[in-house]
Parts: structure tokens; sequence; C-alpha cells
């Protein structure tokens, strides 16, 4: 089992560097929670339709994963993003620690963990800097993030 659920997980990135995000949903149960620091917690439709979001959107993108693990119950890996933030024009570096759970043979919890702080002096520059440590800056970027994906659903 855990080889499937490695597979799986290997599956999943592998769609990330080629953004199908078709492909990616392809690996999520239709209860899918998802979670990171910028989208906060998503659930069902609403988490793949932000992959599908961000592979249309990507430009300069590209990603690197490793230390793929996984057991009967889920797994993690390790992943990089580098891409270009298109509201500032700035090249982010995203390293990314994510972990799952795994229910026959689909991946129904994702929560992907990165330093805010570091994503935001990269993303956002000097406000970035100066109040990415803070709530209000977090709760900002996470509206927007929201915003964006309400606005990408209505087409």
């Amino acid at each position: 089992m855990s080889d499937a659920n490695s597979e799986l997980i290997t599956r999943f990135y592998q769609a990330f560097q080629r953004l199908d995000a078709e492909a990616m949903v392809a690996c999520y149960s239709d209860d899918i929670v998802f979670s990171d620091p910028a989208f906060g917690t998503l659930r069902g439709r609403d988490a793949g339709d932000m992959w599908r979001m961000l592979t249309t959107r990507a430009k300069e993108f590209s990603l690197t994963f490793d230390n793929v693990c996984a057991d009967d119950r889920g797994g993690s890996a390790h992943w990089v993003a580098t891409y270009l933030f298109s509201q500032t024009g700035r090249i982010v570096v995203n390293d990314i620690h994510a972990s799952f759970v795994i229910r026959d043979g689909k991946i129904c919890q994702h929560h992907d963990v990165f330093d805010f702080w570091r994503w935001s002096r990269q993303a956002l520059g000097t406000p970035g800097l100066l109040l990415g440590w803070t709530p209000f800056l977090h709760n900002k970027v996470h509206q927007q993030a929201l915003k964006g994906l309400k606005a990408f659903q209505r087409g």
C-alpha cells in the first residue's frame, strides 16, 4: 500500500510539473480538504479549482519535488515552486512541505506548510518584509487569494 501511496503523491507532483491540473485533481477524492497559508482551508471543488487557476495562470514556472514518503494512511513530500508572482512581477521561490492523508487510493487531505514571511518578502517586496509577519498582511493575502479563486470560478 505504501508503494501505491508513494506513486500517487509522485503522480500528483509530476502532473503539477506539467501544469496539468486535471491530472492533479484526479489524484484527489471528491471530499478533499486542502490547506495552506495563502488560501486557508479549501474543500471539494474549491481545492481542485485552486489548482486549475494556478496552473492556468502560471508564468515562468518550474517545480521540483523530493523526499516522497508514504505509508498505508498517507504520506509527505517536499517541493519547491519557482514562479512569477503576477501581482508584483516578482520571482518567488517557495519551499513547501506537504502532508497527505490517503483513503481508497485518493488523497483526501492535503496540507502544505511554508514560511509565509519568507514568501511575502519575495512576492511583495518591502511591504512583505515589513508586514509579512503580521496577521494583517496574512489576512489580506488570504482574502485576495479567495477573491481570485471566486473570480476564476465565475469565469
